[in-house]
């Protein structure tokens, strides 16, 4: 997927209000040419990176009480490792554990942790990592990863250094959930992480040094850290941390997604600054109220094939790929991924059909209130959708995500390859079939009963139609050149530590 020009034009419609850019979606993990690259904005490769970071001022906070933007789970990540994390590419790497094995046919999870301490010089213990893991996987946590680990038995102390992670299910993709920000190991009292960052100078806008590790081998590498190897991480509304790199005061802009993408067409912002993620996930309406007109199965259907995804996305980003159904692919299912029967039609089929059920309502007049958030494509998304539904019949109205709905916007990266994830996502609101096919894949004990579970819910879903899918989510940041390491990835999950390629 590669998206080409962008032009956005002034509100009177008469002359071009801003400059237009081209803005290159390079494929994921491949470097950018030097030919591209000659073109980009560049900063001096010297001093404090600047990071901004799309959402409220970053914070340390526990993800057991508290839901995390992009700029607090840079924080945690930065400064609160979890067992393993993820490195630039998206992949494992250890974190607060040295390293791991598997045994027991994926049941047992074993970790033998690295020395190290909570900031302060005290050392971390495995009783104390247990006692953080279960806080946040606990029937009070309110992390939104604690849904996703439920096959977790228990997690046990076998000496000061080493934890075993005890499943009643395997689960082959949890090394990835423990990757996650929200699973950053944080002392509460007095609170503290294990790194890879020391909070240098607190604020609005922390200061973030590399910390001390001793494990490494080479005591060469102990040396002070070097200005540049320093991170200042602010968490700013998107239309500031833009104009902050255009005018060449940051290094990195990261968490952008579609809701910020046209503000982009205003500046002069290099191509090659400009980066997309090959993200996986969700992005469409999950239907949260099913009454009246959306009472049935059918009706619902209608909606979903009313819309033009291929005009939606091409509204706010070309060559944004649409989306017609739950699971971008087969994944841990057993089945190929459930299509919604409409997907055979041509639009204008599609819309004929659609209208043809909303004008056999007897109902009365069908109003359909639609939660997204604020922003310019979210705009542009509305503009869209409510012209889709106007031309069957439905009179669209837009609602902010905290009010009342009919209609709400799900845009989530996956954590990770399962396609229940994707699924239990989607399911919102769900019917009771749909939901007891889910709660059974959850509890399936063998892998391959997991996947034949899954498939059944998948089917259940598709029948349901309790989630209209429109594309798969548009994740993009700006990337100064100086910030080598940086690589696109599916889980458009860039650490801080991983940026400059002098840095761990």
């Amino acid at each position: 997927m590669k998206l080409g020009f962008l032009r956005v034009t002034g509100a009177s419609g008469k002359s071009p209000a801003v400059r237009t850019i081209r803005a290159a979606l390079l494929a994921g993990g491949i470097a950018v040419s030097a030919a591209a690259l000659s073109g980009c904005d560049r900063r001096p490769d010297t001093g404090v990176v600047v990071a901004s970071a799309i959402g409220a001022p970053p914070r340390v906070a526990d993800a057991s009480r508290v839901l995390l933007d992009t700029p607090s789970r840079l924080m945690m990540d930065s400064t609160a490792q979890g067992l393993v994390r993820f490195d630039a590419a998206g992949q494992i790497e250890p974190g607060l554990a040295e390293r791991w094995i598997v045994i027991d046919g994926g049941m047992s999870y074993i970790f033998r942790l690295r020395e190290g301490d909570w900031g302060d010089g005290t050392p971390v213990t495995a009783d104390q990592v247990v006692t953080m893991l279960e806080r946040q996987i606990g029937p009070n946590s309110r992390n939104p990863l604690a849904p996703f680990l439920t096959a977790i038995d228990e997690i046990v102390v076998m000496t000061p250094q080493v934890i075993e992670v005890r499943l009643s299910r395997p689960r082959p993709d949890l090394l990835k959930l423990f990757a996650q920000p929200e699973l950053a190991l944080l002392r509460l009292r007095p609170s503290g992480g294990s790194g890879p960052f020391r909070v240098l100078r607190r604020g609005r806008a922390p200061l973030l040094r590399p910390a001390f590790d001793p494990n490494q081998a080479d005591p060469d590498d102990q040396r002070e850290a070097k200005p540049e190897e320093d991170v200042r991480l602010i968490g700013e509304r998107a239309a500031r941390a833009i104009a902050r790199f255009a005018n060449r005061d940051s290094d990195l802009v990261s968490g952008g997604s579609f809701v910020d993408w046209p503000l982009l067409a205003t500046t002069d912002i290099a191509a090659g600054n400009v980066r997309v993620d090959p993200a996986v996930g969700l992005f469409g309406l999950a239907i949260v109220r099913r009454d009246g007109f959306l009472a049935d199965p059918a009706n619902r259907a209608a909606v979903a094939e009313a819309i033009d995804r291929t005009a939606l996305t091409a509204a706010i980003a070309p060559a944004w790929d649409p989306a017609d159904r739950i699971l971008p692919d087969i994944l841990d299912s057993a089945a190929l991924p459930q299509v919604p029967a409409w997907t055979l039609l041509t639009q204008d089929e599609r819309r004929a059909a659609a209208r043809q059920r909303v004008a056999a309502w007897t109902g009365g007049p069908i109003a359909l209130r639609i939660a997204l958030p604020a922003g310019p494509g979210a705009t542009l998304l509305y503009a869209q959708v409510a012209a889709s539904l106007i031309a069957v019949g439905i009179t669209p109205v837009r609602v902010g995500m905290r009010d009342a709905a009919d209609l709400k916007l799900v845009d989530a990266v996956a954590p990770y390859d399962s396609a229940r994830w994707y699924l239990a996502t989607a399911c919102v609101v769900c019917g009771e079939v749909a939901q007891a096919a889910l709660d059974a894949a959850r509890e399936a004990p063998t892998l391959a009963e997991r996947g034949a579970r899954i498939a059944a819910a998948d089917a259940a879903l598709n029948e349901d139609v309790a989630f209209i899918p429109l594309a798969r989510p548009l994740r993009w940041s700006l990337v100064s050149p100086r910030l080598r390491q940086w690589q696109a990835n599916p889980r458009a999950w860039h650490p801080l530590n991983r940026l400059r390629a002098d840095t761990n």
